[in-house]
């Protein structure tokens, strides 16, 4: 889920009867990152588990299944002892997101210091739950870039915020959890149901890595600065409440009738058990590798600023424009625009041979996005002149392959952001590639050099792709698209149409893509 909000902006404005306004703003106490990471629990089990290495070498975990993923969290909140940094771009008022609010809430009554910061763009209506969770003792819950408007309705917050739209415009997109200072998860989920596979009309396929080590501590000084921000607000101050028994007791009856933890499988797609079991054992099986962390500053925000212009994007853009032998991208919003476009014609692709790139995105019917969809196929025709393997994921297709989640009965979605380059290097974030995250959002991301863990992502996605998404290709006569659909039986169909396409959603794209800057996609 992403913010568009100048399709909104487009209309809007014309039915806008009045403005809010934020309160003065109030800068809280500044405060960091625990430095006593070795002397918990979670730390002495971080040790063990990269002990006899290089010290200067970090680990890394794949999390690759949402109920992993999901437990993985958990499972370290239950543990930690001392601290817990989260740092979600969305936290949904259902089951995962009330489950994850309750185990920060059971874990500052063990005394654990929570520090929580949710960007305020989709909080519409979830003031009781924020509010109530900050009159916990030990937790404070700050909300990134506020809106002035705390009506429940997302449409009316941005109608209230039309004479601020600019600056209501830049979102924080990161994504992050750490515990005790000694392990932490990062990558594409929200705290919400479709992230973990528990929707009942459509699942995100999606991606994240758990890590411990130095990359921990780089981490956390990513998080310490967008807390101590002027960006970041209390939520109290915004919401205009003060801490209350009363707030303490509406979120308590809130969180109570969310689910408990979610099944997961014994062994995940990858072999892996459960990381709960494996902290529980002492040490968790973790890959060694040297990292890079690459974080926007949430100066970001300003429009005419210029405080860094070295952002995730820029700077992961520079990661693939080394790749001498391949690169594979896996984005749910993939707008190339003519600078990712020349990179990827300038490669030097023998007649009658595929370039090296290879590009997995959203199709049509499964994207939530349909104008940044939109915008993207305007580049198709181009990517596959320069010989790019383009994958669609189809929203039925997905669903036959075990390798990419138990989506039940619903509908797939593709939300990871992640790629690797070389055999060599992965990337896994929080950015996706386009206008939106090169220029308006804040996002996180990191590179790891680990040839070890390009191996299972190379088996996991190939497996995956192969029965969930169409694989696109020229006619004959290089004049059109056409979707190459693969059965699990090795049958191809070839549709000579954009499969999910209808009239309706082409006059919609006709109507509004006109109105939208390629940087709001």
């Amino acid at each position: 889920m992403r913010p568009r909000l100048a399709s909104l902006a487009a209309f809007a404005c014309l039915l806008a009867t009045g403005c809010a306004s934020l309160p003065p703003p109030v800068q809280a106490p500044p405060t960091h990152a625990i430095e006593d990471a070795a002397t918990t629990r979670l730390g002495r089990v971080a040790h063990d588990s990269l002990s006899g290495g290089d010290p200067s070498l970090s680990g890394f975990r794949l999390l690759p299944e949402a109920e992993t993923s999901f437990n993985a969290r958990i499972a370290l909140a239950r543990r930690a002892q001392k601290s817990i940094d989260a740092q979600y771009y969305l936290i949904g008022n259902d089951s995962i997101g009330q489950q994850f609010l309750r185990e920060l809430r059971d874990a500052a009554a063990r005394g654990v210091r929570v520090r929580l910061i949710v960007d305020d763009l989709y909080t519409a209506g979830e003031d009781p739950l924020l509010t109530g969770l900050a009159a916990v003792p030990h937790v404070e819950v700050r909300v990134f870039n506020p809106l002035p408007s705390r009506s429940g309705w997302f449409a009316g917050r941005v109608l209230a915020s039309l004479d601020d739209f600019e600056r209501i415009d830049h979102r924080m997109h990161n994504k992050l959890f750490i515990a005790d200072n000694a392990f932490a998860v990062a990558g594409g989920r929200n705290m919400a149901d479709a992230y973990f596979m528990q929707s009942t009309a459509l699942n995100f396929i999606d991606f994240d890595v758990l890590g411990a080590g130095p990359i921990v501590q780089d981490m956390s000084k990513a998080f310490d600065l967008y807390w101590n921000s002027p960006h970041v607000w209390p939520i109290d101050t915004v919401a205009g409440t003060r801490p209350s028994a009363e707030g303490r007791a509406r979120f308590d009856a809130l969180v109570a009738q969310a689910g408990e933890r979610i099944v997961e499988r014994p062994l995940d797609v990858l072999g892996q058990p459960a990381v709960a079991s494996q902290l529980d054992a002492g040490r968790v099986a973790l890959v060694p590798a040297s990292a890079q962390l690459f974080v926007d500053s949430p100066d970001k925000v300003n429009a005419d600023s210029a405080a860094d212009k070295q952002t995730v994007t820029t700077q992961t853009l520079g990661v693939f424009a080394k790749a001498r032998e391949n690169v594979r991208i896996v984005s749910p919003y993939f707008i190339p625009g003519e600078r990712g476009m020349a990179m990827m014609e300038a490669v030097h692709v023998p007649p009658g041979d595929e370039s090296p790139i290879t590009v997995i995105t959203n199709s049509l019917g499964s994207t939530d996005e349909p104008l940044v969809y939109a915008e993207y196929a305007k580049y198709r025709m181009r990517l596959l002149k320069a010989g790019v393997r383009l994958y669609e994921i189809g929203p039925q297709l997905a669903p036959r392959s075990d390798h990419l989640g138990n989506f039940g009965r619903s509908q797939a979605g593709l939300h990871a952001k992640m790629a690797t380059i070389d055999d060599r290097w992965v990337f896994i974030g929080s950015m996706n590639l386009d206008g939106r995250s090169a220029v308006k959002n804040t996002e996180l991301g990191l590179v790891i050099d680990s040839p070890a863990l390009v191996k299972p992502l190379r088996g996991l996605f190939h497996d995956g792709v192969v029965g969930g998404a169409y694989r696109l290709q020229l006619s004959p006569d290089r004049s059109r698209i056409e979707w190459q659909e693969r059965a699990a039986d090795g049958r191809v169909t070839v549709h000579p149409h954009e499969p999910h396409d209808s009239a309706w959603q082409r006059i919609k794209f006709w109507l509004m893509l006109p109105l939208v800057n390629q940087n709001e996609l």
